[in-house]
């Protein structure tokens, strides 16, 4: 077989008539550069027409069987609408075996129909166009990348396919070994991602709280967003959404160490602002070259709104029962980790009824649209959004468009502050004094705890330590406070909550008081008797100091 023969017409090759001496070869070096010598100075060697008048050989006078049969590539020739086999070369058959002429490959080439071929086969025999499969497997594990040609030539009846196979098992080997080696590193900080999150969420008395991480697709590294609910005492409840602005393990480690931060800044009960500025210092010193977006708010049942700072993060949605959506506005001060500025808070009302939405940017942003329309679209889907917290974070990811293949996480925290009717409301109450005059204050007070604590019809073991832990409240604010005093009292399905206010920022602390001591042991009295207690500065000036009492069962 020879290529005159078959007149296999391979793409960007054209058969030429030799010219000259057909299938001469020179017989050495020197005579062929004697050859080459002859051209005139407007003869191209390159040019076919003018190298063979030269004497130089063309590719039809070489043996096409040789020259397949010593390509490392592995080559077959079909032809015929049923694929009949008229030639296989050498690597082919070392390969799969030899192949006996006049076969069809459906019958002896089972590698054919592994590979896929058979379709490709009658695809490039049908329309005369090459097709090309890549990296297709066989049984044995080897893979394989195959181009089919069409070869016009009146020898082959029906017209026939020449198909080549470049072996690419240890290309594709390698790959495997390097996607796998991806899988297992994101595998990797994924879970840090999610060990670094809180495993249950905190319930806190007044509210309803779900929150969903959804790391991004399999091309997509993990991320750095987190979210955190921390509960303060006295029914105050600390809500966090964060994102760090970088991908892989190192992001995820950086945020573990922000939400970490986050906590320990949160028990010391300071205003949101005041958390975000020792955050942004912090954040300098871990890394400076990541950059980190967050949201600290503030939730007090006696306020009914949301006390937020910002950090470059996402305006807080709010929802109210009657399905109208409302942003949180400024103040919004640049990225963690950024330096030189004074963050400020803001509020934002949340009434019974009403639901808030912390979210990262993963949930709105896309290519090739403006974040804004991202966050209106948000405020479109919760609108429409109703039911359980869990619920609302479901119906939100869907009406996002958010996916498993997302390419992008997401962090979702939803926040309901329910209103509460019927028996249900029976459980949640507030009473408050204003503490007025002298040293008459206290017995007042004591009075007031008492006919409000039988009033809501606690045991009498409870009402006493109650009565007691206010008398020792109100004492150490008369003593060490100024006016304004206010006595609040507040109780929940499951707590007792008593707490004074004044006009002094002096937090009180625990100590130990000596034995010939007239003072010093009302907070470790209010310590040994509450399940827990604690003090805070408020806005304005001032203090609060509370104290709390579980509930029996």
């Amino acid at each position: 077989m020879n290529f005159t023969r078959w007149s296999a017409r391979l793409p960007g090759t054209q058969r030429r008539a030799a010219r000259g001496t057909e299938g001469s070869v020179p017989a050495a070096r020197g005579e062929y550069a004697q050859q080459l010598g002859h051209l005139t100075d407007t003869d191209d060697p390159d040019d076919p027409d003018d190298a063979a008048a030269a004497g130089v050989p063309a590719l039809e006078d070489f043996s096409v069987r040789e020259l397949l049969g010593r390509l490392p590539g592995l080559v077959a020739l079909v032809y015929g609408p049923e694929h009949r086999i008229a030639y296989v070369n050498d690597a082919y058959a070392a390969a799969f075996g030899p192949r006996p002429a006049g076969t069809t490959v459906a019958d002896t080439c089972p590698e054919a129909e592994e590979l896929g071929l058979l379709p490709l086969l009658d695809q490039v025999l049908r329309s005369g166009k090459p097709r090309t499969v890549k990296s297709r497997r066989t049984q044995d594990g080897g893979s394989y990348t195959v181009t089919c040609l069409p070869v016009d030539s009146p020898h082959l009846d029906g017209g026939g396919v020449l198909v080549h196979a470049a072996d690419v098992t240890d290309h594709a080997e390698a790959a495997e070994r390097l996607r796998t080696s991806e899988r297992r590193h994101r595998e990797t900080a994924v879970t840090l991602q999610r060990s670094l999150l809180p495993q249950d969420l905190e319930q806190p008395d007044d509210l309803r709280i779900a929150a969903t991480y959804q790391p991004g697709g399999t091309d997509a590294a993990v991320g750095g967003d987190w979210y955190d609910v921390i509960t303060l005492g006295a029914g105050r409840t600390a809500l966090v959404i964060g994102d760090v602005m970088g991908r892989g393990v190192r992001a995820a480690a950086v945020m573990g160490q922000l939400r970490t931060a986050v906590r320990a800044y949160a028990r010391l009960d300071l205003p949101p602002h005041e958390v975000l500025q020792l955050l942004d210092g912090l954040a300098a010193e871990i890394d400076a070259s990541q950059i980190a977006t967050c949201v600290y708010a503030i939730h007090d049942p006696n306020e009914g709104k949301l006390v937020y700072a910002s950090a470059g993060h996402l305006p807080i949605l709010v929802r109210d029962e009657d399905g109208t959506v409302r942003r949180a506005e400024d103040p919004t001060g640049p990225p963690l980790g950024t330096g030189g500025w004074l963050h400020a808070s803001g509020s934002i009302a949340l009434p019974p009824g009403s639901t808030a939405v912390l979210y990262t940017d993963g949930l709105v942003e896309r290519r090739r649209e403006d974040i804004d329309e991202g966050v209106a679209a948000l405020a479109r889907a919760l609108s429409g959004a109703s039911g359980t917290p869990q619920v609302v974070c479901d119906r939100l990811l869907r009406s996002l468009g958010v996916t498993a293949e997302h390419d992008d996480d997401v962090a979702v925290l939803v926040v309901q502050h329910p209103s509460r009717q019927g028996a249900d409301a029976e459980l949640f109450h507030n009473a408050a004094l204003e503490l007025l005059g002298g040293v008459e204050a206290a017995p007042r007070a004591r009075a007031f705890a008492s006919g409000v604590l039988s009033s809501w019809r606690f045991p009498v073991e409870l009402r006493d330590l109650g009565v007691l832990a206010t008398s020792e409240l109100v004492a150490n604010s008369l003593q060490h406070g100024t006016p304004p005093m206010r006595l609040r009292l507040r109780r929940t399905d499951r707590r007792l909550i008593i707490e004074v206010t004044d006009g002094d920022d002096h937090l009180p602390r625990r100590r130990r008081a000596e034995t010939e001591d007239e003072a010093g042991r009302g907070i470790s009295i209010i310590a040994t008797i509450a399940s827990s207690w604690g003090s805070r500065r408020t806005p304005g000036g001032g203090k609060a100091v509370w104290c709390e009492f579980a509930l029996p069962d």
